[in-house]
């Protein structure tokens, strides 16, 4: 299943790019096209291993089917198809349908009350 999604720059949100991505849900990051992410002024942060290779990784935010999260996105190489890994998925409350392989939004989950001064 694949969907158009932009990658923006955090730090200067006019710098985007916007692509058409895998919905990886096998994966838990994101990965961008090294040169994509150089061009919307991205710099690596830090590094992840992913089997034998090591791939330099950053934070953008990230939006798709109208719900923007900040997301862990890893540079993958020049012929690199984008993907949204789980994580982003999840965070923007999207999730695939398994009867029809379709992306849908998740239902709201309600949140527990807790009593001021209760015992857990």
């Amino acid at each position: 299943m694949r969907v158009a999604a932009i990658v923006r720059n955090p730090a200067d949100p006019e710098r985007l790019w916007e692509g058409l991505f895998l919905a990886d849900t096998a994966n838990m990051n994101s990965v961008v096209p090294r040169a994509r992410l150089d061009t919307i002024g991205l710099k690596p942060k830090g590094q992840r291993i992913c089997g034998t290779n090591i791939l330099d990784a950053t934070v953008a935010d990230i939006e798709v089917m109208g719900e923007t999260v900040g997301a862990t996105v890893l540079y993958g190489e020049s012929d690199a198809e984008p993907s949204l890994g789980l994580t982003a998925l999840a965070s923007a409350g999207i999730e695939v349908d398994p009867a029809d392989g379709k992306l849908k939004r998740r239902s709201a989950v309600r949140l527990k009350r807790v009593r001021v001064g209760a015992r857990q």
